[in-house]
């Protein structure tokens, strides 16, 4: 297939790559001329990108950091580039990241199937032994993976003591690096390295949840569609992606950096998604060749003993197979959610091995990263588990969503939760665990 840049739409009407785009690598067959005040500048093997020429004063967004938030109009700010400020200080080794071995994952020097779960909230929470409480049962409970999410974008500074991540306004992404900022990230992961836990960690929504891309939009005009292919919107993405990976990229804690959480584009070509993920993906490999990088979809897309039910299809713009063929992707995500997506919960078990079959075919583990229902728990679950255990291609599960009871109080119950310690929870973790 032809290979376009991430800024396509503007490449194909100038010729020129648009600030910020691909311009070069291994395998790309699209322009290498950027536009008129940008060099094409290597960032390894796979991936060049127009960066602005040292003589040039041409901005395409205002990008800042913050340490303090509180007021729009207070916060000291500087210019995009941002200090790496580990919180870990563990410095791993190349051989103690977690990594792929043929169609499983090798986590510290154990190649197997893992257990994991969601608690994307985890972040946001202003106890620290709060943190520590999740994380201790999580290891008693040996769920090795967490996914986490890695954003909490806002359009207006939130009231004082709400955690957020970054504000996105009027053309401008600042960094919250401050105590309601990452620094809760932060903990998070450096109580996943005491605990042995290992972290997925996104960098974007496709829901409004938390911002995500309608943050930006707002933000920066544009449509949602449109987000993928908007260079101040990419611009104010990849530099908050360097904010965060630059923080962790020596903890052994992080499993994978992943690209969105559930990335749609309905009714585009699926070349839009594809671009965005390879051009994507080599720029976070560009930045950390040590850790996982993976795209965080649904799984959509799929013509493997497909029965042309909706998540098979394309109409959102995704197509897996080839998504997952990109090199700078380590390994498949997929979720599911019957209910959602108007088919039955006994079908969830070939939408499971279908996937391992894509996986095993591209010779790429894959993780079925979400999955749940609001009712029998236990009874539709417990069969998933068990086919996902058994299907080759197939290297690990995380339900959704993990719950506990905090100082707060239980944390967030949507329906799916399973809670530390409840009947639902012996079931499908601690009868999940010990069949692994």
């Amino acid at each position: 297939m032809k290979t376009l840049t991430v800024f396509s739409i503007a490449t194909l009407a100038s010729a020129q790559v648009a600030p910020y785009g691909q311009c070069g690598g291994s395998g790309y067959t699209g322009s290498t001329v950027c536009e008129t005040g940008w060099v094409c500048q290597s960032q390894n093997e796979w991936y060049s990108q127009c960066v602005a020429s040292s003589s040039s004063t041409t901005t395409r967004a205002a990008i800042t950091t913050s340490t303090s938030t509180r007021s729009s109009t207070s916060s000291t700010k500087t210019t995009s580039s941002l200090t790496s400020s580990s919180s870990s200080s563990t410095v791993a080794s190349s051989t103690d990241f977690p990594s792929v071995t043929g169609l499983n994952f090798t986590i510290d020097g154990e190649t197997d199937y893992f257990a994991g779960t969601n608690a994307y909230w985890i972040g946001f929470l202003t106890d620290d032994d709060d943190v520590d409480l999740v994380m201790t049962h999580l290891n008693e409970s040996d769920l090795r993976i967490l996914r986490v999410w890695g954003f909490n974008d806002v359009n207006t500074v939130p009231s004082s003591g709400t955690v957020y991540y970054q504000l996105l306004s009027d053309g401008t992404a600042t960094i919250n690096t401050g105590s309601d900022g990452l620094e809760r990230l932060d903990y998070v992961v450096s109580s996943a390295e005491k605990h042995d836990i290992k972290l997925i960690i996104n960098f974007v929504n496709n829901w409004s949840d938390y911002g995500g891309m309608a943050a930006y939009v707002t933000a920066y005009g544009g449509t949602q569609t449109g987000w993928y292919t908007n260079a101040d919107i990419q611009a104010a993405y990849r530099n908050y992606i360097s904010a965060v990976v630059s923080r962790y990229i020596d903890s052994p804690a992080i499993l994978a950096w992943e690209l969105a959480n559930e990335p749609r584009c309905q009714g585009c070509d699926t070349s839009v998604i594809y671009d965005w993920v390879k051009s994507t993906s080599a720029y976070i490999k560009s930045l950390d060749s040590n850790h996982l990088v993976c795209i965080g979809d649904e799984g959509f897309g799929l013509d493997t003993d497909s029965d042309g039910s909706y998540p098979y299809t394309i109409g959102e713009g995704l197509n897996f197979t080839l998504n997952l063929g990109i090199e700078t992707i380590d390994f498949a995500t997929f979720h599911l959610y019957p209910d959602s997506w108007g088919t039955t919960d006994a079908w969830g078990d070939g939408w499971i091995t279908a996937h391992g079959a894509a996986c095993a075919a591209v010779g790429k583990p894959c993780i079925l990263e979400e999955y749940g229902v609001t009712s029998n728990h236990c009874s539709v679950e417990a069969p998933w588990q068990r086919t996902a255990l058994d299907t080759e291609g197939v290297t690990a599960d995380m339900f959704w969503q993990y719950g506990d009871t905090l100082s707060t109080g239980e944390t967030s119950d949507d329906g799916n939760t399973i809670y530390y310690g409840s009947s639902d929870f012996t079931c499908l973790v601690t009868d999940h665990v010990a069949a692994i």
